[in-house]
């Protein structure tokens, strides 16, 4: 017997429309396109890193990264963008996750063989969020842990049901937690910047994959790169804040 969605689902779906439309007011009015803009670019560098031809089976582990960029970057924006703010922050940890793998292959590729053979007792004692963290610290000497911190804010407002991540369930603060999607103004600011620094990130990090001789990535190359440039004036304006956001690797410990 076939079924038709059923009713509720069409409900919900016609409000997450409804959602979608007033988060790109929200967007329109309070000058937050920039970050769409990295993220777009970002997710155009991923897809030219994937049709980079290679017989190298080392360099298929950042395309193939690249590409899980790509489709995170794609659902947690359209998660945002429809009322679903909790549940983009979780594929958000998942982005952060990826970059800090990538940057640690870019700054030691021998690494990506290493890793390609390993079993699962090898990943956990080398190649776990914590080891990979860890070895970034260690190598541009950062001391507070920032990468750990951020990504254990992730986990407790979105990855784990904590009474921390019951905060994204409240429209107001304060306020009480709610069923299904909502937008709210300051929530989706939020949410839009830190996913245009996540692009940042992951467009510096999978772009040093691609040669820098390869023709058919110098235009992706050149737009990310004027994007990037625009963003840091924009949101880091001060030399010490564009530093920080651009150099040790992944910017988050600064």
């Amino acid at each position: 017997m076939a079924y038709d969605l059923p009713e509720n689902f069409q409900r919900l779906h016609h409000a997450e429309q409804e959602l979608r439309d007033k988060s790109l007011e929200i967007i329109r009015h309070n000058d937050l396109g920039l970050h769409l803009m990295v993220v777009e670019l970002t997710m155009d560098v991923a897809d030219t890193l994937r049709k980079f031809p290679t017989d190298d089976e080392d360099l298929k582990v950042p395309q193939l990264l690249g590409m899980r960029i790509f489709n995170a970057f794609a659902s947690s924006l359209k998660l945002a963008l429809s009322g679903y703010s909790q549940n983009s922050t979780l594929v958000m940890r998942d982005i952060l996750e990826t970059i800090f793998l990538l940057d640690l292959f870019r700054g030691e590729p021998s690494l990506i063989k290493e890793w390609r053979f390993s079993d699962k007792q090898q990943i956990r004692k080398k190649f776990s969020p914590i080891r990979v963290r860890e070895a970034l610290d260690k190598r541009y000497g950062h001391k507070a842990k920032k990468r750990a911190e951020l990504y254990q804010l992730f986990s407790e407002l979105a990855a784990h049901p904590t009474m921390k991540s019951a905060l994204m369930m409240r429209p107001e603060i304060g306020g009480d937690a709610v069923i299904g999607p909502f937008v709210e103004k300051g929530a989706l600011e939020a949410q839009l910047s830190e996913m245009g620094r996540l692009a940042l990130q992951a467009g510096e990090a999978l772009i040093s994959f691609i040669p820098s001789w390869w023709g058919p990535a110098m235009e992706c190359r050149r737009s990310f790169d004027k994007a990037k440039l625009e963003w840091l004036h924009q949101f880091f304006p001060s030399p010490a804040g564009a530093e920080c956001t651009t150099k040790k690797g992944d910017g988050a410990d600064e």
